[in-house]
Parts: C-alpha cells; structure tokens; sequence
C-alpha cells in the first residue's frame, strides 16, 4: 500500500506479489482498486498485481480543479505507476471505465503493453449522437453526485455498492471530465491492437453485451470469455468463474513467452 504524487495529484496503489510478469488493473467508474479484492490472491501468485484509485476516487486525491480530471490525465498516471513499480511493459486491463482507460493507454503506449484484459467494457463510439448520449448521461450522474452524494453508490452495481470513497465532488468531477469522452480514438485504434487481449463480459451485463461482441471482432486474435449468471461487476458476481477465466488466458501468455 502506497501512494504516488503525479503533477500534485496524490495516488493511492498498491502491489501484490513479489515476481512474476506486471498487471496493472483499474477499477471501474465510482468503484476503487478494492473491487479487485477476490483476484489478488490468484494473481499475485505468478505475477507482481498493481491496482490502484484513480483520481476522485478512493484514497487518492479529489483536486476542485476540473481540469485535472482527463482520459489523457488517467492515461498518464498509469505510466507513473508503471514507472513507480519498475516496470517498462505490463499486462493492462480493467473493467468498464478501467476497460476504456486501458485501451486508451495501449493506444499512446503500445511498447508499454503486453496483453490486454478488457473487462465489461465499451470502447467508445464512432457515431457522434451515440456519444452524445452517452456523455448526457455522464453528466446526469455527475449531477446525481453533486446533489444527493454518496448515497447514489448504494443503488449501483456490486463494485460500487461495496466502495469506500472520500468525496462524492470527486465523483462528480470524474464523471465530467473522465467518464465522457470526446472522439472516436479508442473505437477505431481496436483494429491496430497487437497484443494478446480477452474480452470478458457477465452473461447479464447486457449494456456491454454487444460491444464485447465488437471488440472480441475487432481487436486481431482476441478471445473472448462470457461469465454465465453475471452482471456489469463480472468479478464479483462470479469469481470462481472469472478468475478461471482470466487465469486460463494468462497461462496461454505464460506458454507462448516460453515456447518463444
């Protein structure tokens, strides 16, 4: 359990496992790095696990500063942590917003990614009404946070219900500035992905069921894993399921790099 201080922004992580390939995971919007608590003992078995708080969220920092709150800004801190652990590349993947941040980030830094794990995630839109509507309802939430508080995590998803955040201007501010989204860069970078990559989604998870589907399409060489019986928090809902899932992928990593 650490923190990071990226441009004045403190950032609450932490690092589970002492060998092994990186994995950098994030949390989804308004949960924390806590929401990884069922897969840090299966995956810090082989590999070093990073999760972390982005900003806004959890014990990292809520600056008032709106501009603080970015796709490039979260982008950027996920580097610094890279850098923090030592690490030069990782396995990066998160599930929803995490999943798009994740994404995003292997769109900058290809040379830093070595898989990608995309976890009941959208990767965007082309079509700029689609987007629209989306960043309208980002707004409403932000709207929701600014009026009634943190009160609005206990009628969300598993993974929010169970955070513990700090400040719900924090929340507010991420959903303007982190959760909208401003162009088509992530959607259309999919077909230029060259790592291994898996796209898990909750067979009940039906927002993401379809942009799991175009991903999986997308993305050269994905594979894709469905969790029966789970909702948006697929980790959550059905561990067991999930991480055999997840861990079945990262042994096939584990056997190319060897046969390699």
């Amino acid at each position: 359990m650490a923190t990071l201080t990226r441009d004045g922004v403190k950032l609450y992580y932490e690092v589970h496992g002492d060998h092994g390939p990186v994995i950098l995971l994030t949390h989804g919007y308004s949960a924390t790095s806590q929401m990884w608590a069922g897969q840090v003992g299966p995956l810090s078995k082989a590999h070093r696990l990073v999760i972390w708080d982005m900003r806004g969220h959890g014990r990292s920092d809520s600056p008032d500063d709106p501009s603080l709150y970015s796709e490039p800004a979260t982008v950027a801190d996920m580097a610094a942590l890279l850098d923090e652990v030592g690490a030069k590349s990782a396995i990066v993947g998160g599930l929803s917003l995490g999943g798009y941040m994740s994404l995003a980030f292997n769109r900058v830094h290809p040379e830093r990614v070595e898989a990608l794990l995309i976890i009941d995630t959208g990767p965007g839109y082309k079509n700029d009404e689609a987007r629209t509507g989306w960043n309208r309802n980002a707004i409403r939430t932000a709207e929701r946070y600014e009026t009634e508080g943190l009160a609005v995590l206990e009628t969300g998803s598993a993974e929010r219900r169970t955070a513990q955040h700090t400040s719900a201007k924090g929340l507010a501010l991420a959903a303007r500035g982190m959760l909208t989204q401003r162009d088509a860069a992530v959607i259309t970078s999919l077909p230029e992905v060259k790592v291994p990559s898996i796209v898990i989604v909750g067979s009940e998870d039906t927002p993401f069921l379809a942009a799991s589907d175009y991903m999986a399409a997308k993305i050269p060489g994905a594979k894709k894993a469905v969790i029966e019986g789970a909702g948006h928090a697929a980790n959550i809902d059905r561990p067991e399921a999930f991480n055999r899932a997840l861990l079945e992928f990262l042994s096939g990593l584990k056997a190319s790099s060897t046969a390699a």
